[in-house]
C-alpha cells in the first residue's frame, strides 16, 4: 500500500514500508541478497526494426513472484523504474512480459490485431473455469451480450433496493463493545448480499463452507507448487471448486423453474435472438466466477474505504453529512449515484489500492509492444496498479486525495489508461456498476450508524495475491452515533 509520506520509487527495501510490512524480516535479507539476473526475452527476427525485452529475471523458478507476494505494487513500481514500461521475466519456468504505465497498457488492452488472448487460464483455469474472464473472442462476446441481459438498469434498479434493505439491516447489527475486523466482516455481508441478490437464496449454515472454497479458490491461484500435495493451496483450490460446483449444481433445477428475478434465474433463462441459452455447465461455471467477483473485490473495496475514512476523519465527515442530507427513506439507485463525495473516496481508494491488480494475456502470434518484440505463446502480465501510482498523471500520488477525481482537476483523464480498476476493453468488468453501488451502500450504511478512527501510525498490512486483502483483518473499533 502507497501511505503518505513515501515516495513511491524507492528500492524495493524501502519500498517495504509503502505495504505495512517489516524491512528487517528473514525474506527481505534473503531477497536482497540475490544479485539481479538480467538478461532479455528472445531476439527480434532480423531486419523487423524491434528491440527484444530487457529484464530482470528473478530468483530460478519464482522469478519476481515471492517479491511480489512480499511488497506488491511497491515491487511492481522498482521494476518499472529500473526497467521501464516492458520487461521480461520467468516465473515457474513461464517466460512472463510485464506490462505497466498507459501507453503500454493501451496497446495490449486495445488489441488491435488480436494477438493477445486471455491468458488467466495459467492462473485460475483450474478454480474458475470457462468463468466469463477466461473466455475470448467471439465466444466470449456471445456469453458476455447473453450475460448482459442480468445488468440492465431495470435489474439493477431492483438489486438495489433488496441491497440497500440487506445491507443497512447487517450493518446496524454490527458490535460496538469490541474491537472488529473489517475484512472478515464485510466478507460475510459482501457474500449474504451475493446469495440473496444473485442466488435469492439464504446461505445460512453453508455462509462459511462456501466463503472458504472461494478464498481457497483465490489463494490457489499464485501458488507455486502446483500439484494437489496435502496440506497446498493447490489442493485446497481443487477441492474449493469441488465445494462450489456441488452447491450451484443442487440448485440448478430449481432456478431453470424459477421465474424469479435473481441473477442466477436470469442466466438460467437468458436466451438470444437465435433462441440460443446457456448449458447447465455455463451456467454454474458463470455463477462460481461472478459471486466469486462480486463479493471479493467488494470487500477489499469496502474495507479500503473504510480505512481511508478512518484516517481521513475530514472525510469521513464530508461523506457522513451527505449521507444523512438525503433522510431517512428508503435508498434507490439514483440515489447511490448522487452522492458525489463518497464516489471520490471510493475512487481513490480503488487507485491506491487496486481490487483487481493486473491483467493476464498470452500472445497468440508475433506481436510487439512499443518496439519490443514479443513472441508467441508468451504470458503478458499488465500490471495496471502502477498506473494508478505514477507521478507523471498523478499529483503526489501516493497521498490520499479524493478531489483529485472532481471537477476541474480529472486527474483520471490525464490518460485514458491511468486510472482502470474494473480492467478495460472487451473484458473490462460486467459487474463494474453493481459493484460501486454496493460499495456506496455499505459505506453510506456505516457512516449513519457508526463514527470510527485509526491510529496515526497504523498502516494495513495487505496481503497481495489476486485480490489483495489485510493480513491482520483490518481491526477497528465502531462507535455508535447518536
Amino acid at each position: 500500500m502507497v501511505t503518505a509520506g513515501h515516495r513511491p520509487h524507492a528500492t524495493p527495501p524501502e519500498n517495504a514500508r509503502l505495504v505495512g510490512l517489516s524491512r528487517d524480516g528473514l525474506v527481505d535479507r534473503v531477497l536482497h541478497a540475490i544479485p539481479n539476473r538480467t538478461g532479455e526475452l528472445a531476439a527480434p527476427p532480423q531486419g523487423s526494426g524491434l528491440r527484444p525485452v530487457p529484464g530482470d529475471r528473478g530468483l530460478p523458478i519464482l522469478g519476481h513472484g515471492l517479491s511480489y507476494l512480499r511488497w506488491g505494487p511497491a515491487q511492481q513500481l522498482d521494476v518499472h523504474r529500473r526497467s521501464g514500461p516492458v520487461s521480461y521475466s520467468k516465473p515457474m519456468f513461464t517466460p512472463t512480459v510485464f506490462v505497466c504505465g498507459p501507453e503500454a497498457t493501451a496497446v495490449v488492452v486495445a488489441n488491435k490485431d488480436k494477438a493477445f488472448g486471455q491468458g488467466w487460464d495459467f492462473y485460475i483455469g483450474p478454480f474458475f473455469k470457462r468463468g466469463l474472464l477466461l473466455l475470448e473472442f467471439d465466444e466470449h462476446m456471445f456469453h458476455r451480450r447473453l450475460m448482459q441481459q442480468a445488468f440492465t438498469r431495470p435489474r439493477l434498479e431492483g438489486y438495489v433496493e433488496e441491497l440497500a434493505r440487506v445491507t443497512d439491516a447487517a450493518v446496524g447489527r454490527w458490535p460496538t463493545d469490541r474491537t472488529v475486523e473489517l475484512y472478515p466482516t464485510i466478507k460475510a455481508l459482501t457474500l449474504d448480499v451475493a446469495a440473496d441478490i444473485f442466488m435469492d437464496a439464504d446461505v445460512g449454515i453453508e455462509r462459511q463452507r462456501l466463503n472458504d472454497a472461494f478464498m481457497a479458490c483465490t489463494h490457489a491461484a499464485l501458488a507455486y507448487v502446483r500439484i494437489a500435495i496435502p496440506g497446498g493451496k493447490w489442493r485446497a483450490g481443487v477441492n474449493g471448486r469441488k465445494v462450489l460446483e456441488e452447491y450451484f449444481y443442487r440448485q440448478l433445477p430449481a432456478k431453470r423453474a424459477s421465474s424469479g428475478n435473481d441473477f442466477f434465474a436470469a442466466l438460467c433463462h437468458a436466451v438470444d435472438e437465435d433462441g440460443n441459452r446457456f448449458s447447465d455447465e455455463d451456467v454454474v461455471n458463470h455463477m462460481i466466477f461472478l459471486i466469486m467477483a462480486a463479493h471479493d473485490t467488494t470487500t477489499t473495496t469496502a474495507t479500503t474505504v473504510a480505512y481511508y475514512l478512518g484516517k481521513h476523519p475530514a472525510w469521513q465527515q464530508r461523506v457522513r453529512e451527505e449521507s444523512l442530507a438525503r433522510g431517512d427513506g428508503p435508498i434507490d439507485i439514483a440515489t447511490l449515484e448522487s452522492m458525489t463525495a463518497l464516489e471520490l473516496v471510493v475512487k481513490e481508494s480503488m487507485r491506491l489500492v487496486a481490487p483487481v491488480p493486473g491483467l493476464v494475456r498470452r500472445s497468440v502470434h508475433d506481436t510487439e509492444i512499443l518496439g519490443h518484440y514479443i513472441p508467441k505463446g508468451v504470458l503478458v502480465d499488465v500490471g495496471h496498479w502502477v498506473n494508478h501510482l505514477l507521478p507523471e498523471y498523478w499529483t503526489r500520488p501516493e497521498v490520499f486525495d479524493p478531489d483529485r477525481f472532481a471537477e476541474p482537476r480529472r486527474e483520471d483523464k490525464s490518460h485514458k489508461f491511468a486510472w482502470m480498476p474494473f480492467g478495460a476493453g472487451a473484458h473490462k468488468c460486467i459487474g463494474m456498476h453493481f459493484g460501486m453501488l454496493e460499495t456506496k451502500a455499505i459505506i453510506d450504511a456505516m457512516v449513519r450508524h457508526y463514527e470510527w478512527r485509526l491510529p496515526a501510525d497504523y498502516e494495513v498490512p495487505w496481503s497481495f495475491t489476486t485480490i489483495p486483502y489485510p493480513r491482520d483483518g483490518a481491526p477497528v473499533v465502531l462507535r455508535r452515533r447518536g
